[in-house]
Formats: C-alpha cells, structure tokens, sequence
C-alpha cells in the first residue's frame, strides 16, 4: 500500500478543508483531511498549528491541483437548476 501523501491545501477553518476535500473526492481523487480535529477543539491555536490540511496520494498531486485550481475559477459551480438530489462522480478533463 502507498502511504505517501502530499499536502494540496491548508486551511484555517476546518469546512473550508472539507468543501475542498470534496471536490476532489466527486473528481476521483482519494482526498483526506488531516488535522480538522485540533482546529475544531482550539480555533484560536489555527494560525500556530498551521491549519487543516487537505492531503492526496502523491501520484494525484497533479491532478488534485489541478481540480482546485477550477473550482477556484468557478468551473465547477453548479447552476441554479441543477439537481442535487443524487450522488455521482463527476468527470474532470483539465484544459490543455
């Protein structure tokens, strides 16, 4: 099993880490958030302890910045219409 992690995101508000985490979930990816827990238990500590961190498997590094780089351009928004009613993984195709 490959443990090798690499941080995409630090957070100082633990949601922040997790809408972010799931977006890169619903794009494939095998996103996890890591110290979520010690934000919540002293949000003032946030900025000394470094804040929550979003973490990916190394070889979808690329591909985990990539996703965030569109949701931070809007790409991923949904529309006033859309239906969220049911679960489902989108598919990600990065700009060439």
């Amino acid at each position: 099993m490959d443990n090798d992690f690499s941080l995409v995101r630090r957070c100082l508000i633990p949601a922040d880490a997790f809408i972010l985490c799931g977006c890169l979930r619903a794009a494939g990816l095998n996103a996890t958030v890591m110290d979520d827990q010690h934000m919540q238990a002293a949000l003032l500590l946030a900025p000394a302890i470094g804040g929550a961190r979003v973490m990916v498997p190394q070889a979808e590094l690329t591909q985990a910045l990539e996703v965030l780089a569109a949701f931070e351009r809007g790409e991923l928004a949904l529309g006033e219409d859309a239906d969220v009613g049911c679960a489902r993984v989108y598919e990600f195709k990065p700009r060439k």
